[in-house]
Order: structure tokens, then C-alpha cells, then sequence
């Protein structure tokens, strides 16, 4: 990936949560999280429905205010400081939420369009794999086309953080891969990125360290080959035996 696609400046922890808690009502969803990402880390989240990863995230991303604890982005606070964080943090869209009859070229102008600083839409799409689509309509995409314009569009601001949620959902099996490829091209032009999953070999292929949500929690957090080694020490198991281990015996999506 061409070295332009870097996003502006590096730091050591680019994110820092402590002590976040949030309720709904009687519901806790979560409660008491702490944990940081380094700078250039691919750092998973990991956990079913309901576990409070996605609170968590959307509170990271400024979406949503905690009842308690700090976030930090870069040294800004993700709802006092919003429109700053904008401009180094970086939010995969859901596909559900593209206009069908805008075109690929017509987003990402669009998109770059908000930032003073950005990337040349024309060399993103380049990189991206996208160039030839430009003129396409969103509709007429394929899954792993939508999901590499979502990446464009989190990309085009130059962010040091990306957010990337639940990015291969539906996929088939090559789209998926040509995906993580992607994603690992993403970190190694310098950026960071917070990475949503329910699929355990998404996590153990991508993530350096993982944090492993359950009951509103942080279960566990450590690397892949950690995760294993907490709950099965040195033996052959997988990362899907380690998870079930750390929160209970409903099996994972894959």
C-alpha cells in the first residue's frame, strides 16, 4: 500500500479506557472496563451480543457518554473534544447505512470533503482495489467490494485510529481473506485499529492482543496464543476452547 495512506503523527497509547461504566435502567452494560491500545496495534474486541463490547466502542467513539471512569483518544476526550476526534479517529460504516444509488467515486469525494487534511480520493480507491469501481453504483458492489468502500470511507479523513466492526460479516471465504489482508496493509501504513469480531479465527489471524468481553466485563486480555495458554496451558486447544473457558459454554460464531 503506497506510503501516502499513513495517517498523520504516532504515539504510544493511542487509546486509554479506565474504569468505564455504563447502565441502561436496572441493566448494566458495563461495568468497570479498563484497558489500553498501543500505537500501530490491531486490538480485538471479542464477545457475544450483550457482552458490552459495543458500548464500550460507541463510548470510545464519542456516540455514547459514560456514567462513570475516563476515555482518551489521543489525549482527547471522546465527547468534550468530538470535533477533534473526528479528525484522527476513523469509524467503519455498516453497509446498511450506504446510499444504494450513490456512486463509489461520489462517497469518497463526498466523505473527503469534510476534512481539511485527507487523501486523494482517486489514489485511495487505487489502493484500496476499488479504482475500477469508481463509477459503480453501491447496489451493484459485492459483499467484499461494500466492505473495502466502508474502509475507504473510516480511511479518507488520514485517521491514526480506525474503528472497524464486525467487518467480514457475511463474506465468503476469499472476501474474507482478501479482507484481512487488507486490514493488515491498513496497519502497516501506520494506523491503528480497534477491530470488532465474533470470529475467533478472524482474531487469532489479525489481532496482537485481545480483549475478551463477557457480562459487561473484561474477561480476559491478552495475546491469542495467551488466551490459550490461561485456560488450557500448553496444550493444542483453540482460541474457541479458551473462549468458551473464559465466559461460558454457548458456542461461538466462527
Amino acid at each position: 500500500m503506497h506510503r501516502d495512506f499513513q495517517g498523520k503523527g504516532s504515539d504510544m497509547a493511542v487509546i486509554e479506557v479506565e474504569d468505564v461504566r455504563k447502565r441502561y435502567g436496572e441493566t448494566v452494560a458495563v461495568d468497570g472496563v479498563s484497558f489500553t491500545v498501543e500505537h500501530g496495534e490491531i486490538f480485538g474486541v471479542l464477545g457475544r451480543n450483550g457482552a458490552g463490547k459495543t458500548t464500550t466502542v460507541e463510548i470510545i467513539e464519542g456516540l455514547r457518554r459514560p456514567d462513570s471512569g475516563s476515555v482518551r483518544v489521543l489525549g482527547l476526550d471522546p465527547v468534550r473534544d468530538r470535533k477533534a476526534l473526528r479528525n484522527v479517529l476513523g469509524v467503519q460504516l455498516q453497509e446498511g447505512t450506504l446510499p444504494d444509488k450513490a456512486t463509489v467515486g461520489e462517497l469518497v469525494r463526498l466523505y473527503r470533503s469534510f476534512y481539511a487534511d485527507g487523501h486523494d480520493p482517486h489514489r485511495l480507491l487505487a489502493d484500496l482495489g476499488l479504482d475500477h469501481k469508481r463509477d459503480t453504483f453501491v447496489d451493484d458492489l459485492s459483499g467484499g467490494q461494500v466492505q473495502r468502500l466502508s474502509i475507504a470511507l473510516a480511511l479518507v479523513g488520514k485517521p491514526r485510529v480506525a474503528v472497524l466492526d464486525e467487518l467480514t460479516t457475511g463474506l465468503d471465504p476469499r472476501a474474507r481473506r482478501d479482507t484481512w489482508e487488507l486490514i493488515e496493509q491498513v496497519r502497516s501504513a501506520g494506523v491503528t485499529i480497534l477491530l470488532v469480531t465474533h470470529f475467533m479465527d478472524e482474531a487469532k489471524h489479525l489481532c496482537d492482543r485481545i480483549a475478551v468481553f463477557d457480562g459487561g466485563r473484561i474477561a480476559a486480555l491478552d495475546t491469542p496464543a495467551g488466551l490459550v495458554a490461561r485456560t488450557h496451558g500448553e496444550s493444542d486447544a483453540s482460541l474457541d476452547e479458551a473462549f468458551l473457558a473464559m465466559t461460558d459454554d454457548e458456542e461461538p460464531r466462527r
